[in-house]
């Protein structure tokens, strides 16, 4: 009878330990699949993105250095989803091999308890018919022993169909394995597919990042011109927003002298370089340094296609090109918005950079050009997200671009380290 109950114990406690180490095994490829999964749905829609501002480009007939830095966006995040499929390809076969050995596990357990339950009936029926249990009960000393000799044979039994459940458990969870893994190869599979035709899309691309590279290399005086048109407006708007701050330097000095009405000659010094800000702009100027990394993009939607710094030109050998601030291509009638709370230093207007808004938030400032209309004046407050005006869309090329930079006092600062999901 002890034998019994420490069989019945032994049997469940196997089962349920190999269908939890099953599970055990299956929850971390699967998360890690799951995080792939997403990462290559986010890349397939800027990907979608990126592939509808091309298509405006397209009702130019002529290449245009526009299009071919998007082209050069969409190439590398075509790259980065094969890579992504890669990734993924990579965990679906250590799936595979993972559910293999779970149905190996499943299959040795089902044929252990099958075993085990086959001697359990070849013992019965040996031993445990009808008359044999009742000899049995017969021959016991006294009512005490009887009884416990009728419990046995209730045991006996009860173990039996427990060990029939288990083995109909466990093979309902191998069918289900063995599915899974059918699944899982044939996702792979369909995985493979997708990735051939990624594969033939990028050189497709590339064949026509070349084409356009080589026939606007045919335009390098017009391209060299341009390019010096836009340093030059570039320049005029460092030297505004030089002349910005400065002026708010002043003022800013002048209004804190008023305000103490004592001043040393040292702090008079001071005054001259640095901006004194009132007690709710170190506030502003405090929660908007905490939040780098974290602000929200002055385009709901778009692509990087200048990026922040000197680097080559895309098409002229030897020629370096130095941008202030970042270039956000995004759809026509696309709207700008303030990346932060503040108030608007400055509307302007400036040749090839058409309007311009400028936002102080404490020691910051913020700002954004080639704007067709603007919906702010000086003075204004605004909050984050708040829409400043539209951006411009060049007619010649289609090219919808927005121009953005971020300053902290006279220290130009990368935009892309500052904004959600640039790092």
């Amino acid at each position: 009878m002890k034998k019994i109950s420490i069989y019945l114990s032994s049997g469940r406690i196997s089962f349920v330990l190999v269908f939890f180490v099953c599970l055990s095994i299956m929850a971390f490829p699967q998360d890690k699949r799951e995080k792939l999964q997403r990462n290559k749905k986010q890349l397939e829609e800027e990907i979608r993105y990126t592939s509808s501002l091309l298509q405006e480009t397209q009702k130019s007939k002529e290449n245009s250095l526009h299009k071919l830095q998007i082209l050069n966006n969409q190439i590398g995040k075509r790259q980065s989803l094969i890579d992504a499929m890669n990734n993924e390809i990579g965990q679906i076969d250590l799936d595979i091999d993972t559910q293999k050995v779970q149905i190996q596990k499943l299959g040795n357990e089902l044929q252990r308890m099958k075993d085990e339950y086959a001697r359990l009936i070849y013992y019965a029926y040996k031993n445990l018919n009808a008359y044999n249990r009742l000899m049995f009960l017969f021959a016991s000393d006294d009512f005490n022993q009887a009884f416990h000799r009728l419990k046995y044979y209730q045991q006996y039994s009860a173990y039996r169909r427990t060990q029939a459940q288990l083995i109909f458990k466990t093979q309902a969870e191998l069918t289900a394995q063995k599915k899974n893994l059918e699944q899982t190869k044939s996702d792979k599979m369909s995985l493979v597919g997708m990735k051939e035709q990624e594969k033939d899309k990028l050189t497709l691309e590339k064949d026509q990042k070349d084409k356009t590279v080589k026939e606007l290399s045919k335009k390098e005086k017009q391209l060299l011109a341009t390019l010096k048109e836009k340093q030059q407006a570039a320049e005029k708007l460092q030297r505004e927003i030089e002349h910005l701050i400065a002026e708010e330097v002043k003022a800013s000095a002048a209004r804190a002298k008023k305000a103490e009405k004592t001043n040393t000659a040292a702090k008079t010094e001071k005054d001259k370089t640095e901006m004194m800000l009132t007690p709710v702009e170190k506030q502003l100027s405090s929660t908007f340094a905490a939040n780098k990394g974290k602000l929200p993009w002055p385009s709901e939607r778009g692509i990087v296609t200048g990026t922040f710094g000197e680097h080559p030109h895309p098409v002229l050998k030897y020629v370096k090109v130095k941008n202030n601030g970042i270039d956000i291509s995004t759809e026509k009638g696309a709207t700008a918005r303030a990346v932060f709370s503040g108030k608007v230093s400055r509307v302007m207007s400036f040749p090839n950079l058409n309007r311009v808004v400028i936002i102080r938030h404490g020691d910051y400032l913020t700002v954004y050009s080639n704007l067709e209309k603007v919906n702010v004046k000086d003075g204004d407050e605004v909050v984050t997200k708040q829409p400043i005006g539209i951006v411009h869309t060049n007619p010649e090329d289609s090219r919808t671009e927005l121009h953005f930079e971020l300053w902290l006092g006279k220290n130009i600062q990368d935009p892309q380290e500052w904004l959600a999901g640039s790092n």
